[in-house]
């Protein structure tokens, strides 16, 4: 069990995840998976019959000293269609929802292992301002050496915090393994790691019936 401190307002208290040991090869196939999801798969290429070229051989088959040709669209010309080139389509697919959440509790092991995970109980703040914020961030050790992941629900540090350069934020629906790891470190609701601890309890309870 990973035994996290939790601070701010309501904080003092430990949270025991468990959490499983990090293993990249599942990091990164979670990741793959994520950044595929997001690829617009926008891109296309005209092929020999879309191009905007005549269908007229361009000169006679023999008796002009040159390389057999048919029309221009073939795809040895400059302008003419493209063989075998990309067209739209979703990079999309299905990866099992128990890799999905083993690669975010790995995620959030990084962060722990590194030291670089810290759990919130309030905030504290006393206007949702960007200032309130940065000084908030300064008592708790965040000078902006680091980049920053902020998973909260609270909407007033969200709007506070959404204009600090080396801060990034999420809801905490919205928390996912690719930002994790993309960030130094990592600062999210107490509320949200009680559940996966609660999660783990229960799973406990079951194995051991």
């Amino acid at each position: 069990m990973a035994q996290i401190n939790v601070i701010g307002q309501n904080g003092g208290r430990t949270i025991e995840l468990p959490l499983p040991e990090v293993s990249s090869g599942v990091l990164h196939e979670v990741v793959t998976w994520q950044l595929a999801s997001r690829r617009r798969g926008t891109a296309s290429t005209k092929t020999r019959a879309q191009v905007n070229k005549s269908g007229r051989k361009m000169y006679s088959q023999k008796g002009t000293g040159n390389a057999r040709h048919g029309d221009r669209s073939v795809p040895t010309f400059v302008g003419g269609g493209v063989a075998f080139g990309p067209k739209p389509r979703s990079y999309d697919y299905t990866l099992p929802r128990q890799v999905r959440q083993l690669g975010l509790a790995m995620a959030i092991a990084s962060r722990q292992e590194a030291g670089k995970l810290v759990a919130v109980d309030g905030f504290g703040l006393s206007d949702a301002k960007t200032k309130s914020f940065v000084a908030w961030a300064k008592e708790n050790g965040m000078d902006g050496s680091d980049k920053v992941l902020l998973v909260t629900d609270d909407e007033g540090v969200r709007r506070a915090a959404r204009n600090v350069s080396w801060i990034s934020v999420l809801p905490v629906a919205g928390v996912n393994a690719y930002d994790i790891l993309r960030h130094d470190r990592l600062v999210i609701d107490a509320a949200a790691l009680e559940i996966v601890e609660e999660e783990g309890e229960d799973s406990a309870g079951e194995d051991g019936q």
